[in-house]
């Protein structure tokens, strides 16, 4: 009895995971049928919990600001922190302001700096994570937590691995960004982990005139286009 009982769990388990691959297709197709009409578009990643008297906040407000001010949209996560100040910085310069929200059970809720039909909702972090990396002709990547580590190194091995075409990649403060560089070239790099050239995937910078720059000279006789 308890042999059948497993099997019909596993069962019922399969069922809905065939039936979660419908979800998962409207996810993708929603998102690739409103990213593919925003144009060139730069992603501030960084910490939901930095608050607003934080000065990696208004750096990220500064930063934001000039990468619209260049003539690029802003993406963020969507959320508070630092998802915010790149949301508000994009918003304050007219610029095209869009948010991949997702639900979690703390942190997440929209900021009010999303441009109203610009705001994308997700269940699946791999989703979303898709439409960052695909839609983005840059990544900012500002003080964070896993979730900011987790997509600046997902972007640094598809870059790596030629699974997608290379953008630039900015780390933004010194301070908070040396201790981890330090250690990826101390300890990955010396044991032969990684080589060299990897490390060229990343800029690190303290200020929003060294992110803008990075960004256009990249893009001088580059063509904006979908990474994959």
């Amino acid at each position: 009895m308890r042999k059948e009982q497993h099997h019909k769990g596993w069962n019922e388990i399969k069922t809905n995971d065939s039936w979660a691959l419908f979800k998962i297709m409207g996810e993708f197709v929603n998102g690739f049928e409103k990213m593919s009409q925003i144009g060139p578009c730069v992603s501030i990643f960084g910490s939901a919990r930095t608050k607003e008297d934080d000065k990696y906040y208004q750096l990220a407000v500064d930063v934001a600001k000039s990468i619209a001010e260049a003539g690029y949209g802003v993406i963020t996560g969507g959320g508070p922190g630092i998802m915010e100040a790149g949301n508000k910085g994009a918003h304050a310069a007219g610029g095209t302001s869009v948010g991949l929200n997702i639900e979690l059970p703390f942190e997440q809720h929209d900021n009010p700096y999303i441009d109203s039909d610009k705001s994308l909702d997700f269940d699946y972090f791999f989703v979303r994570k898709v439409m960052f990396v695909k839609y983005s002709q840059g990544f900012v990547v500002m003080p964070g937590g896993f979730g900011t580590l987790d997509e600046l190194f997902e972007a640094m091995t598809l870059i790596q691995t030629n699974k997608i075409e290379k953008f630039p990649i900015i780390l933004v403060g010194t301070d908070f960004w040396k201790g981890l560089i330090d250690w990826v070239k101390d300890t990955m790099l010396s044991q032969g982990n990684i080589n060299e050239k990897d490390l060229d995937l990343i800029k690190l910078v303290d200020t929003k005139e060294e992110v803008v720059d990075i960004i256009d000279s990249f893009y001088k006789g580059h063509l904006h286009s979908p990474n994959f």
